[in-house]
C-alpha cells in the first residue's frame, strides 16, 4: 500500500500504519533474502516463527493476558497484505494459518485452562498450529466430513484422514473437525478437538507436493485409533460446524488480503520490467495498449482492496458481514489470478522462467480461488443474501 493510499483510506488508524511499516521492514530484512531457500526446502524454519513471535506478529488478535495485542480485523488484513507482498505465498500462508485460521479456534472456543496451556506458546512462536477440516471427499462441503470421534471411557477415539493441511507436516498442534454424533445429519454432530503432534495414533500420511505455495508444508494427516483425553474437546460437543463457519469469515478476509497484496506486488514488479524492457525500438511501457491494460488491472486491485477493507471494518464493528466477506473473497481472488496472468504475459518468455518472481506469484495465485471456500461457494453465499 502506497503512502497516498494510506492517507486516502478511512479505515486505517495509526496503529495499523505502524503495524504495516513494521511488517514491511521485517519482510525486506528477514524474508526476501532467504525466501527462495524456503521454496526449495518446502517449509518455513521454526526460528522464523519464533522471531515473529518476539516482534509481536503472532498475537495481533489474541488476548493481552497471554501476550497478544487484541487488535481488530483491519489489523489482520494489513498484516496479511504485507506478508503477501513478499511474493512468497507459501510463507504468507504458513504464518496466516497459524495466526488467523487455526489458533482463533482456541481463542474463541477454548476453556481458560486450554488457553492458558497453549496460547502463550502460540503467540511466542514456540507452538505452530494447523487446522484440519478438509478431507479427500469433503472440502467446501464441511457438513460432508467423515472423520469420527467416539467417546470412550474418560476420553475420545479419533479415526479418519485429513488432506491439504497447511503446517501439517511440521506443526505442533492441530485443531481437528470430527463427527461426534453418527446419527446426526449434515452439519449437526460435528465437534472440534485439540490434537498434539506426539499423540499416539496421529501421523503424517504423506507430505504433499504442490504447484505453488511451495514454502509452506502441506500434509495428509492420518488418525488411527488416536486416543484423546476428555479435555481435548474444543468448545461445545456437536457445535463444531458453527465454529468452523464462524472462523471462515476471518480466514476468508485474510485470503482476500493475500490476493490484494500479492496483486499489488505483481503490478509493481511488472511496471519495473515494462519501463526497462525494450521492444521495437522503445520500452514496452511506451505501448498504449499495455499501459491501458495495466491501468485497468490497477483499478481492479484498488476496487478489491476497498471492498476487502470495508468487510474488515464491518467485522471490526461487530456487524454481520458474511455477504461482504464472501464478495471480497470471490472478487479479490479472481482479480489476483487475472493480474498474475497478464503480468506473466507482459514479461514474455521471462515470465515463464522460475528465476522470475512473477512466475512464482502466478503459481501461488491459482490456489486463492479454491482455498478457504471456492469462488462458486462464495458467490452462492452472496446469492442467498440478495
Amino acid at each position: 500500500m502506497t503512502e497516498a493510499e494510506t492517507r486516502d483510506s478511512p479505515y486505517l488508524e495509526e496503529e495499523h500504519v505502524l503495524l504495516r511499516d513494521q511488517v514491511r521492514r521485517f519482510v525486506a530484512a528477514e524474508v526476501m533474502p532467504v525466501g527462495e531457500r524456503w521454496e526449495q526446502d518446502g517449509f518455513v524454519p521454526r526460528q522464523v516463527f519464533r522471531h515473529m513471535g518476539e516482534l509481536g506478529f503472532l498475537g495481533i488478535r489474541h488476548p493481552a493476558q497471554y501476550g497478544g495485542a487484541e487488535l481488530d480485523a483491519i489489523a489482520s488484513v494489513v498484516f496479511a497484505e504485507e506478508l503477501a507482498r513478499s511474493s512468497f505465498g507459501g510463507f504468507a500462508a504458513s504464518v496466516l494459518v497459524h495466526t488467523d485460521m487455526a489458533s482463533p479456534h482456541l481463542v474463541r472456543y477454548g476453556s481458560d485452562a486450554q488457553k492458558a496451556k497453549y496460547l502463550p506458546g502460540i503467540i511466542s512462536g514456540e507452538i505452530v498450529t494447523a487446522v484440519a477440516v478438509t478431507e479427500p471427499a469433503a472440502g467446501s462441503d464441511v457438513a460432508g466430513l467423515k472423520t469420527r470421534a467416539v467417546a470412550d471411557g474418560d476420553g475420545w477415539v479419533l479415526n479418519g484422514r485429513k488432506i491439504f493441511i497447511t503446517n501439517g507436516v511440521y506443526g505442533d498442534l492441530v485443531f481437528v473437525a470430527a463427527r461426534t454424533d453418527g446419527n446426526a445429519k449434515g452439519s449437526r454432530g460435528i465437534s472440534m478437538f485439540i490434537v498434539e503432534r506426539d499423540t499416539p495414533g496421529f501421523s503424517v500420511g504423506r507430505k504433499l507436493d504442490k504447484t505453488g505455495w511451495r514454502s509452506s508444508d502441506t500434509a495428509e494427516l492420518v488418525f488411527e485409533d488416536c486416543r484423546l483425553p476428555a479435555d481435548a474437546l474444543l468448545g461445545p460437543e456437536n457445535r463444531g460446524f458453527y465454529a468452523i463457519m464462524d472462523n471462515f469469515q476471518n480466514e476468508r478476509l485474510v485470503l482476500s488480503a493475500m490476493a490484494t497484496g500479492g496483486a499489488e506486488r505483481a503490478i509493481e514488479i511488472t511496471l519495473e520490467w515494462l519501463r526497462q524492457r525494450m521492444a521495437f525500438g522503445a520500452t514496452l511501457w511506451s505501448k498504449d495498449t499495455i499501459r491501458q491494460r495495466m491501468a485497468a488491472l490497477s483499478a481492479k486491485v484498488a476496487a478489491a482492496r476497498q471492498l476487502m477493507y470495508h468487510a474488515a471494518w464491518l467485522d471490526a464493528q461487530g456487524r454481520d458481514c458474511v455477504r461482504e466477506v464472501s464478495m471480497s473473497k470471490a472478487f479479490s481472488a479472481e482479480v489476483m489470478t487475472a493480474v498474475a496472468y497478464d503480468c506473466v504475459q507482459f514479461h514474455g518468455g521471462m515470465g515463464y522462467m522460475t528465476e522470475s518472481p512473477i512466475e512464482r506469484i502466478a503459481r501461488d495465485s491459482r490456489v486463492l480461488p479454491i482455498g478457504g471456500g471456492a469462488t462458486e461457494v462464495m458467490l452462492e453465499e452472496v446469492a442467498k443474501r440478495m
